[in-house]
């Protein structure tokens, strides 16, 4: 029997489980997208107790921004070695070389929306019919309008007004040729529950979620932005070093460090429960561009 602490992530890991099973028997050729991020390392791990003892029947996908953090590729690597998966790496990199697309020029120049470019590509190429992910509708605004089987157009953009109702346990993944759905199997969790999920199976991260010493650059709003080679700054800008960790990580350049002394998983969820901003508010700046900022880029295409 479940420990009563651990009853509601085992209802929740059991939903997640149903839906991964759900889009391998309604799908002939999904994906699981898998960034190395706490997120995709739970979505990995519900994933192949899914499946067990049979190995997973879906490939993996890195859409590579060529900003994303070196200890979470060493990590990403690593674990897929770990498992003998199958691990399919597309950099926007060659994107942008293969459309002439413009890179920004700014202080922080993200290529995060970049990345849309790569992921439609890639679905292409590949013949994807459905891309499994690990967003959750606590994260912003735009995800908690999302679907848990969320359809995308011919040119893999998104439309709020034509989701499908989910009524009760049950998934709709009709689509027309050239469409394709993203599956969320995770959206009904929240941060928190990540973390105590991560506690409940002991699931190891990369380092950078957890307390460490870094060199930062600190923005206009003071948010703590790791130095690197990929950040055009200037003699005005502040350099600091400080004990700080990730709460989400992605592209370097617009992802945001927070101070922190939380080196172990526990003080990461007490620390958590004081938070009253979410980790994607805290600590994405393309997500301040605007109001619409996150929804304007899925309309485009964007995970």
């Amino acid at each position: 029997m479940v420990a009563e602490k651990y009853k509601y992530l085992s209802e929740i890991e059991s939903e997640a489980i149903f839906i991964l099973r759900e889009t391998a028997a309604q799908f002939k050729n999904p994906c699981l997208l898998f960034s190395g991020g706490k997120d995709s390392i739970c979505l990995l791990q519900l994933a192949i107790l899914a499946f067990a003892p049979c190995p997973i029947p879906f490939p993996l996908v890195h859409i590579d921004t060529g900003h994303n953090f070196p200890e979470v590729l060493l990590f990403r690597d690593e674990l897929i070695a770990k498992l003998g998966l199958k691990l399919h790496i597309r950099k926007v990199e060659d994107t942008i070389n293969k459309l002439g697309i413009e890179t920004p020029k700014d202080k922080f120049p993200s290529r995060n929306t970049l990345q849309t470019f790569t992921l439609l590509e890639t679905i292409k190429e590949l013949g994807f019919d459905a891309c499994i992910g690990g967003a959750r509708r606590d994260e912003e605004k735009a995800r908690s309008k999302e679907r848990i089987f969320s359809v995308r157009d011919v040119d893999g953009k998104w439309q709020p007004e034509k989701q499908r109702p989910e009524v009760w346990n049950i998934y709709n993944g009709e689509i027309k040729k050239g469409e394709h759905i993203r599956v969320f199997p995770i959206s009904n969790w929240t941060e928190e529950d990540v973390w105590k999920y991560i506690a409940f199976k002991k699931i190891e991260l990369p380092s950078i979620y957890f307390s460490h010493a870094r060199k930062c650059v600190v923005t206009d709003n003071g948010q703590l932005m790791a130095l690197s080679d990929f950040l055009n700054l200037d003699k005005q800008d502040i350099i600091v070093r400080k004990n700080v960790r990730y709460r989400t990580v992605g592209d370097m350049t617009c992802t945001a460090a927070i101070e922190s002394d939380a080196k172990n998983v526990t003080s990461v969820i007490n620390e958590l429960k004081k938070s009253k901003v979410s980790e994607r508010g805290q600590t994405r700046m393309d997500d301040k561009i605007s109001e619409t900022g996150m929804e304007d880029r899925k309309v485009g295409g964007y995970f």
